[in-house]
């Protein structure tokens, strides 16, 4: 029983958030607009999870997607109004 510490599945979405993150920090450097990299990572996150888990369950995730934007999830940075 593993009480504290991380498990092998989060040392693995941890290496693999890494890797991404360094990928975008590469390419970002080389001058491609972050919002474009957004959009490519979407894309190739969709096309994965679909052929993994099928078109209605990559339907239930992104409908549940929603919800979580409106409620500032993603939301890194407020501004002031």
């Amino acid at each position: 029983m593993q009480v504290f510490g991380t498990t092998a599945s989060d040392d693995a979405r941890v290496k693999a958030l890494n890797f991404i993150l360094e990928a975008w920090e590469e390419a970002t450097e080389s001058g491609i607009a972050p919002e474009l990299m957004a959009y490519a990572a979407l894309y190739t996150a969709l096309t994965d999870l679909v052929a993994s888990y099928g078109e209605e369950s990559v339907i239930s995730l992104v409908n549940g997607l929603a919800p979580r934007v409106k409620k500032g999830e993603f939301t890194l940075y407020r501004s002031r109004q």
